[in-house]
């Protein structure tokens, strides 16, 4: 690697950092605001324990789809599941955005960290497919386990990212688990009672 090179790559992991910094509508468990860098970390790990299920799949390839999945909201920020609206322009913000902040790469990784942002937007392979169902659940699983306001709308999880779910059985059988979560969860916020 050319000392060019180097500098741009470092140059380019000081702009990512920025991610740490951007927080989602999600809570931790204790209360603290959930950051994308860390939504995006847990997504790394449950591609890494379901990998095994996907025997057909790259498990390198999902891991590259999950940490890029997110990054373009480094800029600009995450745009709150709940607020998405279809005609929005979230998905061209969000690349343009990762084109600015990785502009100091050397061409090649620009071009094969682009073309797997594109691959995971689009839904184009079937690890794109898993770690789009795998996102979706990874939110819902948070929002199930967070220490959240009295107002959370659980109710948004259950019909969140459904249309992802089809991708595999696996992802059926872990929204299942999730949807019987969240029913928990709404019930012990009508009845006024602290989350177990």
């Amino acid at each position: 690697m050319s000392p060019n090179e180097l500098q741009g790559c470092l140059a380019f992991l000081r702009e990512a950092e920025r991610l740490k910094n951007v927080h989602r509508s999600a809570h931790t468990s204790a209360g603290q605001p959930e950051s994308t860098a860390e939504h995006s970390w847990r997504l790394c790990l449950m591609a890494m324990v379901f990998a095994p299920q996907f025997p057909e799949l790259d498990t390198a390839r999902l891991l590259k789809l999950c940490v890029l999945h997110d990054l373009g909201e480094a800029l600009h920020g995450d745009v709150p599941a709940v607020q998405q609206e279809q005609g929005t322009h979230k998905s061209a913000q969000e690349r343009a955005d990762l084109q600015t902040l990785m502009q100091s790469l050397p061409p090649a990784l620009f071009d094969a960290f682009l073309g797997l942002w594109d691959e995971y937007e689009n839904a184009s392979s079937a690890e794109a497919r898993i770690v789009k169902g795998l996102d979706k659940l990874e939110t819902i699983l948070q929002h199930n386990q967070g220490a959240n306001p009295a107002d959370f709308d659980y109710g948004f999880n259950l019909g969140y990212g459904q249309k992802y779910m089809a991708a595999h059985p696996l992802l059926q059988q872990i929204r299942a688990v999730l949807d019987a979560d969240t029913l928990a969860r709404q019930q012990q916020q009508q009845e006024g009672g602290k989350p177990r």
